[in-house]
């Protein structure tokens, strides 16, 4: 029995581990020589405070053994890990004795902490990529709106000169009854050019419809209508 506790030595590599919560701890601790009879486990924390987190006895349903058939390597996992699962691990080595296992062998200790889970550069790199497509598409759309607004309000223009007109003038509203326009003829008459009467009067080559100048507004009787009138320049042959 001497020379089996002699020969023993039992290794806990792992000074300080940093998991993620929700990931998997893993806890290292291996053996060698023919240790006496009694269990290797696994505590949390030591003294009066320590917890038991695996023996080959017990049941633990988040810690599963790495090697499950190994006598010397008692490496375990610890899967969906919390934050109260921060602490100082030993790997302990007991020896069966007459009123119950005493300690053998204690490894130095592993200090696991626990933080959250932080974003993988991949997955940055992704949000980055992704949030430059929604911009170039935000862009392509409203120049896609921008050029069919323009090229919409270009046909509505080139309707008219198309057909040898021009957009709509708005003529001035003479006050006056539709029977005396004569009156409002006479008033104009002054701003427009003199003319020669000649029989080739009646070849008319083109019409050109201008809004009147500014006149002096007649007052009108109550109830009159107002009537719009233009005057036409007519080009002798």
């Amino acid at each position: 029995g001497a020379q089996e506790t002699q020969d023993f030595q039992l290794q806990q590599p792992q000074d300080k581990v940093s998991v993620a919560v929700g990931d998997t701890l893993t806890l290292t601790c291996t053996t060698s020589g023919n240790g006496p009879p009694g269990p290797v486990k696994w505590l949390k924390g030591w003294d009066s405070g320590n917890q038991t987190v695996y023996d080959q006895t017990g049941s633990f349903p988040r810690v599963t053994k790495a090697v499950f058939d190994s006598n010397t390597d008692f490496t375990i996992h610890i899967r969906d890990v919390q934050p109260e699962d921060e602490g100082i691990y030993y790997c302990v080595k007991f020896r069966k004795a007459l009123q119950g296992n005493e300690l053998l062998q204690r490894g130095k200790g592993t200090e696991v902490s626990v933080h959250e889970t932080t974003l993988l550069p991949s997955m940055v790199a992704a949000a980055v990529v992704l949030c430059f497509l929604l911009l170039g598409l935000v862009i392509a759309l409203c120049m896609y709106r921008r050029k069919h607004r323009g090229e919409a309000d270009g046909q509505s223009l080139a309707g008219p000169a198309a057909m040898g007109t021009f957009s709509p003038i708005p003529l001035r509203c003479c006050a006056g009854t539709p029977s005396t326009p004569s009156e409002v003829l006479d008033a104009e008459s002054s701003h427009l050019p003199s003319q020669q009467s000649s029989k080739e009067d009646n070849y008319i080559h083109y019409a050109d419809l201008q809004p009147l100048p500014a006149a002096p507004r007649h007052v009108g009787s109550p109830g009159t209508a107002c009537s719009e009138y233009a005057s036409i320049r007519v080009a002798a042959k």
